[in-house]
C-alpha cells in the first residue's frame, strides 16, 4: 500500500478523512512496514465502508488487515439503526462466528511432551477435520433449531461439557433473539452432520506452550504460567453459516435498489437495520453465532475425552472462547453519547476493558482475553482488553497473523510434506488429512504475528500478556 494515500496521524495510526461519497473517516492501525505490506485493497475496501448508510465514528482496519468480501478481513465497522444504519452480510462474513477457545490443561511442557504423539494421532482420530468433515451426532429437525436457539447451552444440557463453561464463553454461551426459522433447509442440511467438527481453511486444534509472560497481573487473572500446555480450537458454524452468508448476499444486493441503497461494491451488499430482510439475517446469523458456539463446546469435550484417556491428571478449564465474525448490538459512547450500535466485526476481536459490565464476574477486574492465533506452527498470543480501545475501535482488537499471499500462491509455492517435515523438525507435530490444505496454510504466507500483536499492544488496542507456542497442530 502507498502510505502516501493516508495522514499518518501517528506511529501506529493512519487515516483518510471523508471524501467523495465518504460518511466517516477510514481508519488503519499499523506500523509502516505492515501498512506497506497491506494490499491496496485495504485501504479502498475501508473506503468503502464508510459510505454505507447510518455508519458512526470510523471505519477501522486492523494491524492484521488483508482484503476479503465486502468488507476488508480486519474491518470494524458500526451501525446506528436510528440514522438508517444498515447490516451488511460481507461485514460478517460467510464463516459466522468463527473464534477461538482456549482452555488450561494445568500440566507443564515436560509432562505433555513425553506423550506428545500419542496425543496428536488421538486428537486426530476422535476430532473429524478437513473439507466435508462430519462427526458422530445427527441432529433431526428438532434437534438443529434447539441447537440454534441454544448454542453451548444447548450442548452442556446434553452432557458435552460443564456449566462453569459458560461463564468463560462469549454471550454465556447463548446468542439470543436467534431465529432457526429464518435459517434456510438447504443450510440446516449442509449442518446436520456437521456438528463437533473443525473444517478446514485456517481452523485448527493446537497444543500450545505459555512460553513467555508480559503482565504478570494479567496472566495471574488469567490463570496462566510460564509453560503450562494450553489447548486452543479454532473454529466456526461451518456449512450452515456459510450457506447463510451465501444466500443473504444474493438477496440484499437484489434488495439494494428497493431501499434506495446505492453500493460502492456489490459485495457489500446490506439491508437497512429496520427493514423485515435486515432483522431476518439478523436472527439467521444470531442462529450460526450459537452454531459456531455450540460446535466448540462439543470439540471441547472430544478434547476432554481424548486428555482422560491419554493423560488423565489433566484438568481442562476454559480460559474463554471469543468470536471474530459477527454484528452485535452494543453500547458505545460517540461524541459523548451513549448509544446502541450494531457492531459489525470482520476477523476482528471483541476486546472489552477491566470494568465492562458484559464480562463475566471472574474477568469483570482484569478485562476480556483477547485469543489471538498465529499461522500454523508459530506463535500465538493472549492479549487482554483494555478501556482505551472503547474510544479507538468500538473495542475490537486484531484477531489472528493475516494472510500475505494468496492460498493458490501458497500451493504453488510450498508442499504439504515439505511444510509438515520443516515444522516437525522445529518441534510441531502436525496432523492433517490434507497435503494442499497444509501448503495452503504454511507459516510463510502469513504476516509475522509478533508485529501484528506489538501493534495492536502500542496503539492501545489490547494489552499483551502471554505467548504461547505451538507443540501439535490438527490441521483441517
Amino acid at each position: 500500500m502507498r502510505i502516501t494515500d493516508l495522514e499518518h496521524i501517528d506511529e501506529y495510526v493512519w487515516r483518510v478523512d471523508p471524501r467523495e461519497d465518504m460518511l466517516v473517516p477510514a481508519i488503519i492501525y499499523a506500523d509502516t512496514p505492515l501498512l506497506e505490506a497491506m494490499d491496496d485493497k485495504v485501504l479502498h475496501q475501508s473506503m468503502n465502508v464508510a459510505k454505507l448508510p447510518g455508519i458512526v465514528g470510523a471505519s477501522y482496519a486492523m494491524p492484521d488487515a488483508h482484503w476479503g468480501y465486502g468488507f476488508p478481513i480486519g474491518g470494524v465497522a458500526a451501525f446506528d439503526p436510528d440514522q438508517g444504519g444498515v447490516i451488511s452480510a460481507g461485514g460478517v462474513g460467510f464463516d459466522i462466528s468463527c473464534g477461538v477457545r482456549t482452555l488450561h490443561t494445568g500440566l507443564n511442557r515436560k509432562t505433555v511432551a513425553s506423550r506428545n504423539t500419542e496425543l496428536a494421532d488421538a486428537l486426530y482420530s476422535n476430532i473429524p477435520c478437513g473439507m466435508g468433515s462430519t462427526g458422530k451426532l445427527r441432529l433431526g429437525d428438532a434437534q438443529m433449531d434447539a441447537m440454534l436457539r441454544g448454542g453451548a447451552q444447548w450442548a452442556v444440557a446434553g452432557g458435552y461439557g460443564e456449566s462453569a463453561d459458560l461463564e468463560r464463553t462469549e454471550e454465556y454461551g447463548r446468542m439470543s433473539e436467534a431465529q432457526p426459522e429464518a435459517v434456510s433447509r438447504r443450510a440446516k442440511e449442509r449442518q446436520r452432520k456437521e456438528m463437533g467438527t473443525l473444517g478446514s481453511g485456517n481452523h485448527y486444534l493446537e497444543l500450545q506452550t505459555v512460553a513467555e509472560i508480559f503482565d504478570p497481573a494479567v496472566a495471574a487473572g488469567f490463570g496462566l504460567d510460564v509453560d503450562e500446555v494450553l489447548v486452543s480450537i479454532h473454529c466456526g458454524s461451518r456449512g450452515l453459516g456459510h450457506q447463510i452468508g451465501t444466500e443473504f448476499l444474493k438477496e440484499m444486493a437484489e434488495s439494494a435498489k428497493v431501499f434506495g441503497i446505492r453500493l460502492p461494491d456489490r459485495e457489500l451488499a446490506c439491508a437497512p437495520l429496520a427493514s423485515e430482510l435486515g432483522q431476518r439475517y439478523l436472527g439467521a446469523m444470531r442462529a450460526a453465532i450459537n452454531c459456531a458456539l455450540a460446535n466448540r463446546q462439543i470439540i471441547t469435550h472430544l478434547v476432554r475425552e481424548v486428555f482422560a484417556d491419554v493423560l488423565p491428571e489433566a484438568r481442562l478449564r476454559l480460559l474463554y472462547d471469543v468470536s471474530h465474525n459477527t454484528c452485535k448490538l452494543e453500547t458505545h459512547v460517540v461524541d459523548g453519547e451513549s448509544r446502541q450500535l450494531f457492531v459489525h466485526r470482520k476477523g476482528a476481536t471483541r476486546a472489552f476493558g477491566a470494568g465492562h459490565t458484559e464480562l463475566p464476574g471472574a474477568l469483570r477486574d482484569v478485562g476480556q482475553p483477547v485469543l489471538i492465533g498465529g499461522s500454523m506452527g508459530t506463535e500465538s498470543h493472549i492479549l487482554c482488553g483494555v478501556p482505551r480501545s472503547e474510544t479507538l475501535s468500538f473495542s475490537s482488537a486484531c484477531h489472528g497473523a493475516g494472510r500475505s499471499m494468496s492460498r493458490r500462491q501458497a500451493s504453488r509455492t510450498w508442499r504439504g510434506r515439505q511444510v509438515v517435515d520443516e515444522l516437525a523438525a522445529r518441534g510441531t507435530i502436525i496432523r492433517s488429512p490434507s497435503p494442499r490444505g497444509v501448503a495452503e496454510e504454511a507459516p510463510g504466507a502469513y504476516k509475522d504475528v509478533g508485529a501484528v500483536v506489538d501493534t495492536a499492544h502500542r496503539a492501545g488496542l489490547a494489552r499483551k500478556v502471554a505467548r504461547l507456542t505451538p507443540m501439535v497442530c490438527i490441521k483441517g
